[in-house]
């Protein structure tokens, strides 16, 4: 070489720190299970067993209106024929009855309202009381957290002794725990001295309560203009996530206040928004890599049906027509979130899981017969150039494949047998990167 070693060490040397930091912050995807969707419910209304007693319900809605295969897949509108129908039903079947609820936020903002002091304190401790319940029982669903009010001047207060007295009282009764995945949801993000805030905060919570350091999680909303745009013509999100001090794991989209800053009228507030769609890419832009899980919004069209009681066969086909028809509008959006790359949603009703699981399965599924060709395909091709010193240049796509297999896994639409199918093993899927895959084929 024409430069000499120690030259090269002084060339290389800032480059590796601009490297190691760029690394830090954009360290890729997270190779944890992030849940498919997360309901809100309002705290007043939480109970321990809510998991079962609610996935019972959402049960009882599909067979009510869609008792069979055929009739679910007319409601949904979906692909291929009656087999194919029959695999997405079952599916979901299986699910409401062993894991119908993956995330759950126990909900002190828009899903409480605002009460009084005194009834948010004495809410704040009772449901409290439950998840510390649930956790004896084993009844809590396999992520959960809670939704306290912003921290605007004029909420912080009430956010911060919300959450003070249900994490204080939740550690209490359980002796020091707390659920597996617990997170925090900030919602109105808007500058980041407030996750800042909650950072520090947590902080104080771990020393009074003997908690582990670094266990407490928060999570985000973007529902503002300004978490898209700041007044400097930045984006501010990865400022946010910074702020948190390593405490951020996810970063929600807040359809309906979004679109209301947007001055979008009620009637055109809808989770397939051009304006929704803009802020969507510019969160994935801003946070791409960096191992921040994404979520989009909820559809507020619930399929419940007018009549209650007994029903005459009119009334039962009447409300048979709202749900199909609320099922149809919430399983497209659902289907416009996944295309668009956001693989968790909010539902707010139990009659909403059935086209939440139909539209996650059925997305994975239509495709998967030709996933597994083209990956095979990939990997052989990719494995011939090395070997003749070609170059393989389509690694992107490759890369694609590999992620549809991995979000299909970790959503329950295929089983590990399934992905076996690809010919490549599940620790090589889990690795997360074609590249690797295929250096690491070049080796043996």
């Amino acid at each position: 070489m024409t430069i000499p070693q120690h030259k090269k060490e002084q060339l290389f040397n800032s480059l590796k720190q601009a490297n190691t930091a760029f690394q830090q912050i954009y360290p890729g995807d997270r190779s944890d299970r992030q849940p498919v969707h997360t309901l809100y419910g309002g705290a007043n209304l939480f109970k321990y067993d809510a998991a079962k007693s609610l996935g019972e319900r959402a049960l009882e809605v599909l067979e009510t209106y869609a008792p069979n295969a055929e009739e679910f897949g007319k409601a949904f509108g979906l692909e291929g024929d009656i087999s194919f129908h029959q695999k997405i039903y079952s599916k979901v079947i299986a699910k409401l009855k062993t894991e119908a609820i993956e995330d759950f936020r126990i909900d002190f903002e828009d899903g409480f309202g605002n009460r009084s002091n005194e009834e948010e304190d004495a809410t704040a401790e009772y449901a409290a009381k439950e998840v510390a319940k649930g956790m004896q029982e084993n009844t809590l669903s396999p992520f959960i957290g809670i939704r306290i009010k912003p921290f605007t001047e004029e909420m912080k207060e009430r956010g911060l002794k919300t959450l003070d007295i249900f994490v204080s009282t939740l550690v209490k009764e359980t002796k020091g725990k707390l659920p597996n995945n617990f997170v925090v949801m900030l919602p109105k993000v808007t500058i980041p001295e407030q996750p800042a805030t909650l950072a520090n905060f947590f902080e104080i919570l771990e020393e009074e309560l003997n908690l582990d350091k670094g266990i407490l999680k928060m999570e985000m909303m973007v529902e503002t203009t300004q978490s898209i745009m700041a007044y400097d013509g930045t984006n501010p999100l990865n400022k946010f996530i910074l702020a948190s001090k390593g405490r951020c794991i996810a970063m929600h989209f807040g359809t309906y206040d979004y679109t209301a800053s947007c001055n979008i009228t009620a009637k055109y507030q809808e989770m397939n928004h051009p304006v929704c769609d803009f802020a969507h890419h510019m969160t994935k832009v801003a946070l791409a890599h960096t191992g921040i899980w994404l979520s989009d919004g909820a559809t507020n069209t619930m399929p419940i049906g007018p009549h209650r009681g007994e029903l005459t066969p009119q009334q039962h086909e009447e409300n048979k027509e709202v749900v199909h028809r609320a099922w149809k509008k919430g399983y497209d959006h659902i289907r416009h979130s996944l295309w668009n790359g956001f693989y968790q949603g909010w539902d707010l009703n139990p009659a909403q899981f059935p086209m939440r699981y139909a539209a996650v399965y059925a997305f994975f599924l239509e495709s998967y017969d030709d996933a597994v060709e083209r990956l095979k395909t990939f990997v052989e091709k990719a494995a011939r150039a090395t070997l003749i010193g070609d170059v393989f240049d389509d690694a992107a796509t490759g890369q694609g494949l590999l992620n549809y297999f991995l979000r299909a896994l970790n959503s329950g639409a295929i089983t590990e047998e399934e992905v076996l199918a690809t010919g490549l093993t599940l620790d090589e899927i889990r690795s997360r990167s074609f590249k690797y895959i295929l250096e690491n084929r070049k080796m043996k």
